[in-house]
């Protein structure tokens, strides 16, 4: 560049082009002619670079522009969600609702530093019929007590698939999907209900929160490692076993010999971080205290416990997920491959279908006074101080000059959302005509998040980033129960989005 004199090149004319293509009426009484209209132009870099002159015609532009003037003087100095968020939209996202479910549980649980909201959503549910039944004042089930059991057969499962494609290469890209993320602390439904199945319940006081329970992450890391380091080594063996010719039914079996070797250390990691967990099949005493103060007493093992306090008036076992997923076929049942958590557990199904359906399921599950889990993308147009998740939350598109056109089939395909977090939806609030205006949502942040724990989400939220719920089967509409109990569902890959846990 030097000191020679550059000329700024101009910015190409696009020019636009249109085009009409005759497609056949099926009617025979003529065709349709959709235009599609695309521009060509020149570029300034014909290599891609980027280049000054590429800065020194956009600083042209916006240095004409009072909005982008307006925008630097304020948004340089200031969190654009404190400065840019709506005034008008605060106003109207009250915390009012004139259908909620018959009865408040307390407390507002908190999952901390640690990504099990599935699990605390999955126990608020649950909780919502122990407490109405015996009338407790407060009370939770041990969110940890799932946690570990989760986690332990995560590790199995990750060690299995270790096994089970040993034959491909590290490089490949399953092998490397599997093992980036492979004890995550999220989940999904069908993955609580294989542990409450495996293992019962117990109440909170029966196996309490640890630091590492709170605190996931360095128990995370550690097992990560650890588990990496098995996989390796159940490879290393698998393949000195089939260079040696053994049979291949007798390699599975010894390789399975080793990873039980080898799961003895992570479960003694767990336990050390954890504590040792109650026996699913072994009796224990609950003591509790009614909203009178009274005492009650129960004895019985997890599973027994799941069963005479969790499974009426409907079982979570005969609970199914709706979905909205408008980049695939509507009422179909689908899975994703080498999901799960429970090896040869039940499977993660899902029946996709429109946002409509999903919203009157929730308005009749709220008003059966039955609480619903959801599924949705919690970081997409929302404060946790405030509690609202709203899509005009924020006046992006104003300050910026800009549009935000990614419909929610796309934000899908390009990575820009997913399932990240799960909560349970508690009230609606509907207009005269019955359409829903918004709702309540039960979280587990504390109650320091919010208006005390509890957030609001708007419809038009609710349509963009709302991915799951989940009904009983006796309450969903029949054609949809058809489509889950019909069974051969379409198989996603393992990286697809609907296979990100809440």
């Amino acid at each position: 560049m030097g000191n020679s004199q550059s000329v700024r090149p101009l910015i190409p004319t696009p020019t636009k082009y249109s085009f009409s293509e005759n497609e056949k009426d099926p009617s025979g009484e003529g065709s349709k002619e959709p235009t599609v209209e695309f521009q060509l132009a020149v570029p300034i870099s014909g290599d891609g670079e980027l280049k000054l002159s590429h800065i020194a015609s956009w600083e042209s532009a916006a240095s004409g522009n009072s909005k982008v003037q307006l925008a630097r003087t304020i948004l340089s100095q200031s969190d654009i969600r404190t400065v840019l968020s709506s005034r008008s939209a605060r106003i109207t996202d009250q915390h009012i609702f004139n259908n909620v479910v018959d009865f408040k549980t307390g407390p507002v649980t908190n999952q901390k530093s640690s990504g099990r909201c599935w699990l605390f959503a999955t126990t608020n549910v649950i909780r919502f019929n122990i407490m109405k039944r015996l009338r407790l004042k407060d009370f939770q089930l041990s969110q940890s007590y799932l946690f570990f059991w989760d986690k332990l057969n995560k590790s199995n499962y990750y060690l299995e698939l270790m096994i089970q494609h040993s034959d491909l290469p590290l490089d490949d890209r399953l092998v490397q999907h599997l093992s980036s993320d492979l004890i995550s602390d999220g989940g999904q439904w069908d993955m609580s209900i294989n542990l409450m199945e495996n293992y019962g319940l117990v109440p909170q006081s029966i196996y309490p929160e640890s630091t590492h329970s709170s605190l996931s992450g360095p128990l995370n890391s550690l097992l990560k490692t650890k588990l990496r380091e098995h996989g390796l080594i159940l490879r290393q063996q698998a393949e000195a076993l089939r260079n040696a010719a053994v049979r291949e039914d007798t390699v599975i079996a010894t390789l399975r010999a080793q990873k039980e070797e080898l799961m003895k250390e992570i479960y003694n990691i767990m336990t050390a971080t954890l504590g040792v967990p109650p026996n699913p099949n072994k009796r224990f005493v609950w003591e509790y205290l009614d909203q009178d103060d009274k005492t009650g007493r129960w004895e019985g093992s997890p599973k027994e416990y799941f069963e005479q306090f969790a499974t009426k008036p409907y079982s979570p076992s005969d609970s199914f997920s709706l979905i909205n997923d408008p980049r695939n076929d509507f009422t179909k049942l689908y899975t994703v491959d080498k999901l799960g958590n429970v090896w040869g557990g039940r499977p993660i199904l899902y029946v996709n279908t429109e946002i409509e359906n999903m919203k009157s399921t929730v308005i009749k599950l709220i008003k059966a006074g039955i609480p619903v889990f959801f599924g949705c993308d919690v970081g997409k147009f929302s404060d946790s101080g405030s509690g609202i998740m709203d899509t005009a939350l924020f006046e992006y598109e104003n300050a910026f000059d800009v549009k935000l056109g990614l419909t929610k089939a796309e934000r899908l395909q390009i990575c820009d959302s997913s399932m990240t977090h799960a909560m349970v939806i508690t009230g609606v609030h509907l207009d005269p005509s019955g359409k829903p205006i918004r709702y309540k949502v039960e979280n587990s942040w504390g109650e320091s998040a919010g208006n005390h724990g509890y957030f609001i989400m708007t419809d038009e939220w609710f349509e963009q980033f709302v991915y799951q719920v989940v009904v009983p089967k006796a309450l969903a509409p029949r054609e949809l129960v058809q489509v889950y109990e019909g069974g051969d569902p379409v198989v996603l890959p393992p990286w697809d989005p609907m296979g990100s846990l809440a």
